[in-house]
């Protein structure tokens, strides 16, 4: 949910409503993509910024990294740097930067830096490449049939893909297995849970999750946090229902 982000991640396009989407080969993983588990100390990513402007440059230098690639540009302003998902760049090329959003304070845990500020985006054109250290595409963990939770606030997950648009902003309370873990994304830890409830087809099976805390997949645990809808992280992370701020135990 690797030591870097994203969403946003990290995952092969899937045209199910309960993944992060990738729109075409413009719009990357990135994010779902990091800054998580940062020391208290350390500053944390502020909220992404969405950049109506393509970035254009000249590639100065690349460095792939936790499941990324990092590009240094030159470009009309001076230098900047971006992150996508792990892609085939030539230093010295130049390329434009699609669904630019740019993230304050970005701390990279595998490159053991912090960025004043960096471009989360999609080369254009650029071809996309395995990488080793790239997170793995959800993990088959066997069936799911995990028991609900207690207490008012408890739902499963299909109970709340149907009734999301009653929980919009409401604390909900999940059981279930992690089926999938991308740390450090924009300065959050981000996972899939599932069940049993729901259905592959209908897509209500899963849910994405955003926390600070730590999981692994396998894993059961039962979460606590805030419903939101219709999230758009930029970069094609899309999410009509998502689990906010989780607190896992």
């Amino acid at each position: 949910m690797t030591g870097d982000t994203p969403a946003c991640e990290r995952l092969s396009p899937v045209p199910r409503p309960w993944r992060c989407t990738i729109v075409g080969m413009k719009t990357l993983m990135i994010l779902l993509i990091a800054a998580a588990l940062a020391a208290c100390a350390k500053p944390a990513a502020a909220p992404p910024k969405a950049s109506a402007q393509k970035l254009q440059g000249q590639v100065l230098e690349t460095l792939n990294s936790g499941g990324f690639t990092y590009v240094r540009l030159k470009t009309g302003s001076g230098d900047r740097w971006m992150v996508t998902s792990p892609v085939d760049v030539r230093v010295g090329s130049e390329v434009s930067v699609s669904s630019a959003m740019t993230v304050e304070k970005f701390e990279s845990k595998s490159l053991h830096r912090t960025f004043d500020n960096i471009v989360f985006g999609s080369i254009d054109g650029a071809a996309p490449t395995a990488h080793a250290s790239a997170p793995s595409p959800m993990k088959d963990v066997g069936d799911v049939k995990v028991d609900k939770a207690a207490g008012a606030d408890a739902k499963t997950v299909a109970e709340i893909w149907a009734s999301r648009a009653g929980l919009k902003d409401k604390t909900v309370v999940v059981r279930g297995k992690v089926v999938k873990f991308l740390p450090s994304i924009m300065g959050k830890n981000w996972m899939h849970v599932r069940d049993g409830s729901g259905t592959r087809g209908k897509g209500d099976d899963d849910i994405a999750v955003i926390s600070d805390d730590q999981a692994t997949v396998g894993s059961v645990v039962t979460l606590t946090g805030t419903v939101r809808l219709d999230k758009d992280f930029g970069a094609g992370y899309q999410y009509p229902v998502i689990i906010d701020g989780a607190k896992l135990k």
